[in-house]
């Protein structure tokens, strides 16, 4: 069986996708660079500042939640109008003593929430918890994420406009010098943030609301129809359910909060996994829906929102694409094509595969760090690693079942002292 044919139809429609997904980076390359940087709601600095609670989900995060927690209480928001609100969902470790030891000291603005059965899960614990408070504002932070005095305000000042259903700042590294993954992963994250999200909100498409940094109204969590605990990326889900039904995501971009990245390879590899397989679990819960919202939303969001979605499934597609060109290569080109497939096999591998490192270029000019640029060659590690673990995720069965087992898949930490840095 020649399988030339099969080959060469397999890489026209890998080139394809990842054409759309090239030009996509470029786009949002180029608007960085040039277009206009719209961010309207930073500057707010006095306000009616209305009620807030701040929700902070932990399963096994003694090591990082004091810094958290005492973070926020730093930060500049009328202390009268702010909850914070640190849930414990059923930890081995020290976390709920710690949590109670905050709680003396600090009796009306820190009021945990302890539980000890029910649904696992962060999303389950946020539903839990939220019920029990009511504040219309609401925001959400990781355990080992540390805001900036002024993050609360200006991801609370959105709000303002009745039209915002959710709101996302930017996620910073903290402990990039630890090693080369560190830094790798600063690079991408600066490229996320940065470029990939800041320029969607520039050209009105959609933001993604991440989970770890962020704020919800509670009037449009309603509307949409609460948390979904099933869900193993409850923020991407709530995402494309926000702006389906018409609320407007908003990212803030000078909004930054610090995390500890990853430091070993094993614990990266795992994070990416778990992203992959709930990025996945929504795209199959929502592509369809996204696709029949196109009357009634702008049709450049739902391109966007479609191609969002797909995002994690484009390693498999280029790894189905590296398997053609192959392929191609040892069992000869077909006669009729002859020079035109070469010059797509070229483009594939050069412009189409790497399109979103000038994203990260783009970035580390914007926030003028010419360390970062020397680093980009050491991409192309953190590149493959990431699609072949990608490629895993996205074939095993956790990727598409809902019936998938949910509980806490976190992130291991590293944080070895109660400074708010990494180790």
């Amino acid at each position: 069986m020649n399988p030339v044919p099969f080959a060469s139809v397999g890489m026209w429609t890998c080139v394809g996708v990842v054409g759309v997904y090239s030009l996509r980076h470029y786009l949002f390359t180029v608007n960085r660079l040039f277009g206009r940087h719209r961010q309207p709601f930073v500057d707010i600095h006095e306000a009616d500042w209305p009620k807030v609670t701040v929700f902070v989900p932990a399963h096994n995060e003694g090591r990082v939640i004091r810094d958290s927690v005492e973070a926020l209480l730093q930060c500049h928001y009328p202390p009268e109008q702010l909850t914070i609100v640190p849930i414990d969902d059923r930890s081995r470790d020290d976390t709920r003593p710690i949590l109670l030891e905050l709680a003396a000291r600090h009796p009306r603005r820190v009021i945990p929430h302890l539980r000890d059965g029910g649904t696992p899960g962060k999303a389950a614990a946020l539903a839990e918890a939220m019920a029990q408070h009511e504040s219309e504002i609401v925001l959400v932070f990781d355990a080992d994420y540390i805001p900036g005095p002024r993050l609360l305000k200006q991801l609370v000042a959105p709000f303002f406009d009745a039209g915002v259903g959710a709101v996302m700042g930017r996620v910073v590294p903290v402990n990039v010098g630890v090693s080369l993954l560190t830094r790798l992963l600063d690079m991408e994250r600066s490229g996320g943030y940065q470029v990939d999200q800041q320029a969607r909100m520039n050209l009105r498409l959609t933001p993604q609301y991440g989970g770890t940094v962020g704020g919800v109204r509670r009037t449009a969590l309603e509307h949409v129809g609460g948390w979904r605990t099933e869900s193993l990326a409850e923020d991407t889900d709530l995402t494309m359910r926000l702006v389906m039904r018409g609320w407007e995501v908003v990212y803030q971009n000078r909004s930054e909060c610090y995390e500890d990245v990853p430091e070993t390879w094993d614990s990266r590899q795992r994070q990416v996994a778990r992203w992959a397989k709930g990025h996945n679990q929504a795209m199959r819960a929502y592509v369809l829906e996204m696709l029949r919202n196109r009357r009634s939303l702008p049709l450049g969001q739902v391109l966007d929102g479609v191609l969002l979605l797909g995002v994690f499934a484009v390693p498999l597609v280029l790894m189905l694409g590296w398997a053609c060109a192959i392929i191609l290569f040892y069992w000869g080109y077909p006669p009729e094509w002859g020079v035109l497939t070469l010059f797509m096999i070229a483009s594939f591998n050069t412009v189409g595969n790497f399109a979103s490192f000038f994203q990260i270029a783009a970035a580390s000019r914007l926030d003028g760090s010419r360390e970062r640029t020397r680093m980009l060659p050491f991409m192309l590690l953190s590149f493959l690693v990431s699609g072949v673990t990608v490629t895993r995720a996205t074939l095993s069965r956790g990727s598409w079942s809902r019936k998938a087992p949910v509980k806490w898949d976190k992130t291991e930490r590293h944080r070895t002292a109660a400074t708010g840095r990494g180790r």
